[in-house]
């Protein structure tokens, strides 16, 4: 199952504001429509929306539309997740931005499985693994980076268990991590994002494995939430990985520097359509945080395992 696919010059999207209820897809045409599909975030996950930045690209110049134009507001779409700003430069310095785009697709898929197999190998028989969020093949356009690492071990035999946190405010750890594994039948078993500390200390967890959106120098920025992970994981003597392909670093800032995105404080005062707290109550609402590097145990690319930057 891919997350995304070109076909007939439109870009085949799985509509993950559906999951797990229900798998539909968005056909978009035009690269507002992929504007709209990044910022809604019905495509999703740094590698993910950068290979649908690309493709939205490549619509911009069927369309005949300047690409200098369609570049500024593919990369207004979301602040945060490098990728997105990776994949756009990368078509812009192309001498064809499809061919490019179909380049950036095949590729996510190969360094997918390179992340898989490299992490693999810090997962022992046995092991119980906590991931925050969604870095699944829904993240990426197939296998994942995160549950690739998870997928691989799997393949190789391994009998382990897998602990997702609900990943508040829009329940990707629930609503789409969790899906994914029991779509292989993995064992998986979902909490509320409070309760991993206590987990910790019960013994009940192994290792960590994460995604990224940004990894620069000092450390990694990830779905908020990730960075209270760290610190309990950290305290409790839990290894704590980040995987992510190096188009997800950024080696020109500090990780301190990010623009950090600020969603619609709906997401937090409404859950599954019902409002949750007073009317007209203030929110802040980040959609990610920073873990430090000296909280990180190792990153795991395509390359290999490599220390923090």
């Amino acid at each position: 199952m891919k997350t995304l696919e070109w076909e007939g010059n439109k870009l085949k999207l799985i509509d993950q504001t559906k999951l797990p209820d229900e798998l539909s897809y968005v056909y978009c045409d035009n690269y507002r429509d992929v504007i709209v599909a990044i910022r809604d975030m019905i495509v999703r996950g740094a590698p993910a929306i950068g290979v649908a930045a690309g493709f939205g690209m490549a619509l911009a110049d069927i369309e005949g539309v300047d690409l200098d134009k369609a570049a500024v507001e593919i990369k207004a779409a979301r602040p945060t997740a490098v990728n997105l700003f990776w994949a756009v430069d990368r078509v812009l310095e192309s001498d064809n931005p499809l061919d490019e785009a179909l380049k950036m697709y095949d590729e996510d898929m190969a360094t997918n499985r390179a992340i898989g197999k490299f992490g693999a190998e810090v997962i022992d028989e046995g092991d119980t693994i906590l991931t925050h969020c969604n870095a699944g093949a829904l993240a990426c356009v197939d296998y994942g980076t995160a549950l690739g690492v998870i997928r691989a071990a799997h393949e190789q035999g391994k009998n382990i268990d897998v602990i997702c946190d609900e990943t508040r405010p829009r329940g990707q750890g629930a609503s789409l991590s969790v899906w994914e594994m029991q779509q292989e039948n993995i064992p998986v078993k979902l909490i509320p994002d409070v309760a991993s500390g206590f987990l910790m200390s019960q013994g009940m967890i192994d290792k960590v494995v994460i995604g990224a959106d940004r990894i620069a120098k000092g450390g990694v920025v990830n779905k908020v939430g990730s960075f209270m992970v760290a610190l309990a994981a950290k305290h409790h003597d839990i290894p704590f990985y980040v995987a992510a392909p190096y188009s997800t670093f950024d080696n020109e800032i500090s990780i301190f520097d990010t623009v950090i995105e600020e969603r619609d404080g709906d997401e937090v005062r409404y859950y599954g359509g019902a409002r949750i707290c007073p009317e007209g109550t203030d929110v802040i609402n980040p959609a990610f945080d920073i873990t430090p590097k000296e909280f990180i145990t190792g990153i795991i690319t395509e390359k290999g395992i490599i220390d923090p930057i």
